[in-house]
């Protein structure tokens, strides 16, 4: 006599996972507190968000796109008006010794 032994494996593997936590964002909190004799000496706040670039953008999360060091176009806007900056320094020292 034989018998037949089934298994059900739901799998789900990591790029599913990682799919879905991109699609819906992830949300990790925590705070680390050091005292002595109800003394605060340090709190660490801890906030850590992981979602797409479209979901963060659709919760208006959008820090990167203004940050020098990752937007070349924010570089391009800074560069520009440092540039306008000393324009303007150098036309009141040209107009000065005049």
């Amino acid at each position: 006599m034989s018998e037949n032994i089934s298994h059900s494996v739901n799998s789900t593997n990591l790029a599913d996972i990682l799919e879905r936590v991109l699609d819906k964002g992830i949300v990790i909190a925590g705070d680390i507190k050091i005292q002595i004799a109800d003394i605060d000496l340090l709190t660490i706040k801890i906030r850590l968000l992981v979602a797409s670039v479209d979901k963060a953008m659709e919760m208006g999360i959008n820090w990167w796109q203004d940050d020098v060091f990752l937007s070349s176009k924010a570089q391009e806007t800074e560069l520009k008006l440092q540039n306008d900056k000393l324009m303007e320094r150098l036309e009141k020292l040209e107009a000065s010794i005049k």
